[in-house]
């Protein structure tokens, strides 16, 4: 474990970093957006160019250890509906080390934040403001377009970030779209982010941080009627992995 002053000069250097890399990332962005506007409508390659930023990071700071294990999908152009455990804003992070796009569903207060929010919109991230039945019906509309055109899009079931780091219930949008669109469910499994930047600290912890990828679930033939069931099935598979994970480590398994 690393000293309070050590924590704080790696994590000023860190934060350094990533702003420096942000900007230059954002006028890359914006020249493979135009090239390939064409013919890439789903913005495939200005995101999977934009999730490179935080892969770049993570190699540049001391404190964070990330994998990801399991078997990547062999088409990643075969659109999934992906859903995992949120324990931390950093599990965007971690799970953008998977060698596919997805596209993200995410809170407007993040596309509001210069530079972040400009990338975002350039690779086809999609805005929701919560509370907000307008935006959530359109978040809808974009979510299916990606998916129509060969994106994934990812959502965390659980809606936030557990406070406790144990699995919450699973709300109904991912599995209703999945269903909707007759596209698999691509579940992941998200372990040691909480401690790579905890709540109300703006220093990054250490942290050896895992994204698993688990097997496809298929919606083939499934109706609306079959969203609790198929919610509660994904929720049970992660949460199982996820026991099986934390019991690798030596953790506290409730």
């Amino acid at each position: 474990m690393r000293s309070s002053l050590g924590r704080t000069v790696i994590s000023v250097y860190s934060w350094t970093i990533f702003a420096i890399s942000l900007v230059v990332w954002l006028p890359m962005v914006a020249v493979v957006r135009l090239v390939t506007a064409p013919f890439d409508s789903g913005r495939y390659a200005a995101g999977y160019l934009f999730r490179k930023v935080v892969v770049f990071h993570q190699r540049t700071n001391p404190l964070w250890k990330f994998t990801v294990s399991g078997e990547v999908p062999d088409n990643p152009r075969n659109p999934y509906v992906v859903v995992a455990n949120h324990e931390s804003f950093v599990d965007i992070l971690l799970i953008s080390h998977l060698p596919m796009e997805m596209k993200w569903l995410s809170k407007d207060t993040f596309f509001k934040i210069p530079v972040v929010g400009w990338l975002m919109s350039l690779a086809g991230d999609i805005k929701l403001s919560r509370g907000d039945k307008a935006s959530t019906a359109e978040a809808i509309r974009q979510c299916h377009d990606r998916l129509q055109k060969n994106v994934s899009v990812m959502i965390f079931p659980e809606g936030s970030r557990s406070k406790t780091g144990e699995l919450q219930e699973f709300k109904n949008g991912a599995f209703r779209m999945a269903i909707d669109a007759q596209v698999p469910i691509l579940p992941l499994v998200v372990l040691g982010t909480r401690s790579a930047l905890r709540k109300d600290d703006w220093r990054f912890g250490d942290s050896d941080a895992e994204v698993r990828i688990l097997e496809p679930i298929s919606t083939d033939g499934l109706t609306v009627e079959d969203v609790p069931q198929l919610r509660d099935q994904v929720r049970s598979i992660i949460e199982s992995e996820l026991a099986s994970m934390k019991a690798n480590r030596g953790l506290p398994v409730a």
